[in-house]
């Protein structure tokens, strides 16, 4: 299908003409390219206050360091600027987790990395208000989300405050935009102009808002039903508060119904409005089959979008997480509970992928945040209403938890049978303790049986993604993960049915160095292991912190959130290196370095574990790399990747490529 210039959300003042527009309602302001489509969330924002009859303009990663005219091109909206920073968090996306600048940018057009300031959110904002101090400035995405209340960041090595005070933002929209912009849009459009006043009037009455107020402001005062944290400048003083602070803000974002949340800074107070309920299939459906183009915009003819490039085959499936891990952000952005497309809705997005005219027949991914938690959900509704555990799978997964897969097996058969598809490959990461779980319903068990099987056979794409993450069970419970014996059954399984089936398909394991709790025993353990079962690993993640996970403040802070009781991390980049050196145990140059490191720490017995043959020739770490490049089955190399804590890119929308 041919697409004009009009199809698109405008982004500049001539498309605006075009439409015939000599003014403009809301203009967001993104710093990711412009990609029209419902894995990004600037896109989404856009055709979702489209879709109320609103005026909708774009403008994709302004100049910030000239005279500020991209900010003023398109003039004063009728209502209000909107600030989506981008699918990934800026600090994540322009750094490694040794706080090195990114070679690429995968949202920006041919990978610069220099169209992407730090803090966009608050670049822009302040852009914006400096030019426009009486309109109003709306902010959202990840980064504003994450950012809500006291935050550690690791780039500046500090907490900082609610993103409002250092922004001169008026507002934040966190979590998934469509219920509260369709809300705060169709509320303001029949205004014929919208004062800051007025705007903090609408908003303040919506959910899943952030506002700053004087103490005698706060919208019916302190209520006996509040959440009272610590304030900023006491988390200043105590690092303990920050940690207690944070289990009321996790639970607060995992539950159905909500408490208001309250947090004093800089002589006033943020007030948090608790989230709208999960979107139903019918809203999220909506979300979705709004007139993408599905396509990169028109400006950006000649080059390549990388994010885009690797999702533009994809199709994400549902929303939300309840692995509830400690180093991710997807619970706290999108929520625990699930929220799925219909079939309908999925065979539609795939029907249209089919007419791509670059489309050779196999979809990449066929996902979402998790991949086999389509439908998923609480038997018992009103068990689900008063729970505020994080997980619905750690410790173990809950009883009231109805894990079948068959309606994903369904989703499959019906996707593989359109015209045009020859594989739909599953690219996001798979939660093998669902697939293990002993249901005490026969017919569930025989259904992940199933699934396990179909997923093997028909949809890897020659390596399957899984996420032990560590092999130390006490690591692995401060992450919120299974035991690592379930990552050996599961690959059993997965090596029984290739031999069966005459697969040469690899597992690919991603692990995590340096994460709370975790030492460099752990991860000699953890090099033990992954040696006896002939895995290679190459260029794996050290732990990043976010802000907003349960895992970022026991870094922090020292403390585990949900007990107070202090937590061992490596923090200098001697100590993280020391732990991941473990990873490459099978390159000849660390192999000095991991001796002298096995004494020191008094595990000189796993020496022998890890050379039991004495130096490994140089040769034969190439013999090694070979065999395993040549696909034998069990041995894997994880390859450089942006996999980070936050296991999702986008700020709306599942970008889930690069991820467990």
């Amino acid at each position: 299908m041919e697409y004009r210039l009009t199809d698109f959300l405008p982004t500049t003042k001539k498309e605006c003409e075009m439409r015939g527009w000599d003014s403009l309602d809301i203009i967001l302001f993104s710093a990711d390219a412009y990609v029209d489509h419902p894995s990004f969330g600037a896109a989404v924002v856009g055709r979702i206050l489209e879709d109320c009859g609103l005026r909708v303009a774009i403008v994709p990663q302004p100049n910030w360091q000239d005279d500020l005219r991209d900010f003023k091109k398109l003039g004063r909206p009728r209502l209000f600027f909107g600030v989506c920073p981008g699918c990934m968090d800026s600090m994540v996306n322009k750094y490694t987790a040794a706080r090195r600048l990114r070679s690429e940018d995968a949202y920006t057009p041919d990978g610069r990395h220099d169209k992407r300031p730090e803090y966009p959110t608050i670049v822009y904002s302040k852009a914006l208000k400096k030019l426009f101090p009486d309109v109003p400035v709306l902010l959202g995405g990840i980064e504003a989300s994450m950012r809500r209340l006291t935050h550690y960041d690791y780039w500046q090595d500090r907490l900082m405050k609610c993103i409002l005070c250092d922004s001169g933002a008026d507002a934040i929209v966190y979590g998934m935009g469509e219920k509260p912009m369709t809300q705060i849009g169709s509320q303001l459009k029949d205004f014929p102009e919208v004062s800051i006043e007025l705007f903090r009037s609408v908003v303040e009455q919506c959910p899943q808002t952030v506002m700053l107020y004087k103490k005698d402001l706060i919208p019916g005062g302190i209520k006996d039903d509040d959440i009272v944290l610590h304030s900023h400048e006491d988390c200043l003083k105590e690092k303990k508060y920050q940690a207690e602070n944070f289990r009321h803000i996790e639970e607060e974002s995992n539950k159905l119904h909500a408490q208001r949340i309250l947090q004093a800074v800089d002589n006033k107070v943020a007030v948090v409005n608790p989230p709208f309920p999960p979107m139903t299939t019918e809203e999220l459906d909506h979300s979705f089959d709004l007139p993408y183009t599905r396509l990169p915009h028109p400006k950006y003819k000649g080059k390549t979008i990388p994010a885009y490039e690797m999702i533009k085959f994809s199709v994400n499936i549902h929303r939300g997480c309840f692995g509830g891990c400690a180093f991710c952000t997807i619970s706290a952005h999108q929520g625990k509970f699930i929220m799925s497309r219909s079939k309908e809705s999925i065979l539609k997005e795939v029907k249209a992928i089919t007419q791509m005219p670059d489309f050779r027949g196999y979809l990449s991914d066929l996902g979402g945040p998790s991949a086999n938690m389509y439908q998923m959900h609480g038997k018992n509704q009103d068990l689900c209403s008063k729970c505020k555990r994080p997980s619905c799978i750690h410790p173990k997964v809950c009883p009231n938890l109805n894990g079948d897969h068959r309606p994903l097996l369904e989703i499959y058969k019906a996707v593989d049978a359109i015209p045009g598809i020859k594989k739909s490959f599953i690219g996001s990461g798979v939660r093998y303790d669902l697939l293990l779980n002993d249901y005490k319903d026969e017919k569930l068990n025989k259904a992940a049986r199933d699934y396990t099987r179909e997923l093997i056979v028909n949809h890897v794409s020659g390596r399957l993604k899984v996420a032990p993450e560590h092999t130390s069970d006490k690591v692995l419970y401060l992450m919120r993960k299974p035991s690592f014996s379930q990552f050996g059954e599961f690959k059993r399984i997965f090596d029984r049915i290739n031999k069966e089936c005459n697969l040469k398909q690899q597992i690919i394991p991603y692990f995590i160095s340096s994460h709370p709790g975790c030492r460099e025993e752990d991860m000699a353990q953890l090099a033990v292991l992954t040696k006896q079962m002939d895995f290679h690993l190459e260029q794996v993640q050290d732990f990043t912190p976010t802000p907003m996970t349960v895992s970022t403040e026991s870094w922090y802070s020292g403390y585990h959130p949900y007990t107070l009781e202090e937590v061992f991390c490596a923090k200098t980049p001697d100590e993280k290196q020391a732990q991941r050196m473990f990873f490459f145990w099978y390159k000849p140059e660390e192999r000095q370095r991991i001796i002298k490191e096995l004494r020191k720490i008094g595990r000189p017995d796993l020496i022998a574990q890890l050379y039991p043959n004495g130096i490994p020739e140089q040769n034969n770490y190439s013999a090694e790399r070979k065999r395993s490049n040549s696909g034998n089955q069990g041995n894997g190399y994880v390859r450089k990747t942006q996999y980070s804590e936050q296991k999702s890119f986008n700020p709306n929308f599942q970008f889930r490529k690069k991820k467990k």
